[in-house]
Order: C-alpha cells, then sequence, then structure tokens
C-alpha cells in the first residue's frame, strides 16, 4: 500500500518515516521540533509532540501511534492515548502526546524517535438493535467482566 505523505516546512530535513527491520509492524515517527531546540519533558507532565507530517490514510485503514518500547522501558516515556488514532479523513498535521511516567526528566530533540505509527484496517460498521439480549447468543465467558477469565 502506498500512503501520500506531505512535509510540512518544521519537518523538512527530518526522514520520512521507516521501517527498522525487514519484518517490523510500524515505522518511527520522529520529532519535528525546532533545530537546536530542546524540549524537557519533567516527570509526570505531557506534551502534544509535532512529527511535521499530514498524510492520507486511505479509506477502510486507521493508523496507530503506538509508543516505543525502548523509550518506555529505559524512560518511562509513553503515548498518553495509546494508541491514538489518525482516521482516514484527517488531513491535520500528525501529532505524538507523550506523557513522561519516569523519575527524571526527558529531553527531547529534533528527529528523536518518539513513537511508532502502524496503518491497520478499520470495519466499519452500523448497530443492529436487540430488544432480547437472549438472541445475542451465548459465550463460554458470558457475562464475566473484569478479571473473570484465566480462573
Amino acid at each position: 500500500m502506498r500512503i501520500a505523505v506531505h512535509q510540512l516546512p518544521h519537518g523538512l530535513g527530518l526522514d520520512l518515516p521507516g521501517y527498522a527491520t525487514a519484518h517490523a509492524a510500524g515505522m518511527d515517527l520522529r520529532a519535528a521540533i525546532p533545530e537546536g531546540e530542546t524540549w524537557e519533558l519533567a516527570p509526570g507532565a505531557r506534551r502534544l509532540v509535532p512529527t511535521g507530517l499530514v498524510m492520507a490514510i486511505p479509506p477502510g485503514f486507521e493508523g496507530q501511534v503506538r509508543p516505543r518500547s525502548g523509550l518506555a522501558l529505559k524512560h518511562g516515556i509513553t503515548v498518553l492515548n495509546a494508541p491514538g488514532t489518525i482516521d482516514a479523513d484527517y488531513r491535520g498535521e500528525v501529532q505524538v502526546l507523550l506523557i513522561n511516567h519516569g523519575d527524571a526528566p526527558f529531553v527531547l530533540r529534533r528527529g528523536e524517535r518518539i513513537a511508532q505509527l502502524l496503518v491497520a484496517p478499520a470495519a466499519a460498521w452500523t448497530w443492529a438493535p436487540e430488544a432480547d439480549p437472549e438472541r445475542l447468543g451465548e459465550t463460554a465467558r458470558g457475562r464475566g467482566g473484569y478479571g473473570s477469565t484465566g480462573r
């Protein structure tokens, strides 16, 4: 699949997202903060970080913005609304909402890999109201809620 992408002026000079390995599921998104600036993310703080990218996700798909495992493990940095969703009809800049769950400030620099982007199918559906819950069918789990499986 090919996805049209445009780099905004503050994203020019940064590499487009790419796969780090042959079988990687996602591509790394980079921070498009101004050249020469650093942004500090204090413990407990959150910040919207620009990527400098605008893209056209095809209908029937979504972009999923996910944390990078290395940032989470080493620094406690994650995507606050993980996974963030980029809808097929969104044409604004992709930005990443980061939060620092670590115990030390984290310094962001231009070009830093901050999140992963995956593109996945997103099925469209409509509701079929059913007045009788018995007609929804039985399953092994039934009405078991949080923590009910694996006992």
